[in-house]
């Protein structure tokens, strides 16, 4: 029988993680960070936060999805070029992903994240565990 309730995250996480080496390749080789595993039952992302630690050089912030063998290019993000300061922020990317447009991550897979130009970048995964 199939079920019609929706199914909902019972537990709210936050994936975080940093990224500093430079890195061109766009097939999961080289330098990648784990920013956000999925639970026993699954994930469900709804929100990638993304913060420069510092001034930024035209580039670009790579995401994949890790299935525990292979890394698949998901989403790139450009890069501005920013030099920060008293009055200027950095460079920030901010990506919701409401309802059906949530990444969902079946248990063994994960979000990775990689940055073009060695720049430190914070990587933020919001979502929670089903």
């Amino acid at each position: 029988m199939t079920n019609i309730n929706p199914i909902f995250v019972q537990t709210p996480r936050v994936g975080v993680g940093q990224i500093t080496t430079a890195n061109t390749n766009r097939d999961g080789t080289g330098t990648v960070g784990t920013i956000f595993t999925a639970g026993t039952n699954g994930s469900r992302i709804h929100r990638i936060r993304v913060k420069a630690q510092v001034t930024t050089t035209a580039g670009m912030i790579r995401l994949f999805i890790h299935d525990g063998s292979n890394y698949r290019l998901w989403l790139e993000f450009i890069v501005t070029a920013i030099t920060v300061g008293a009055n200027i922020a950095g460079y920030e990317y901010d990506l919701q992903l409401p309802g059906e447009k949530a990444l969902v991550l079946p248990t063994g897979y994960s979000l990775r994240a990689s940055t073009h130009n060695t720049e430190t970048f914070n990587v933020f995964a919001e979502g929670g565990d089903y």
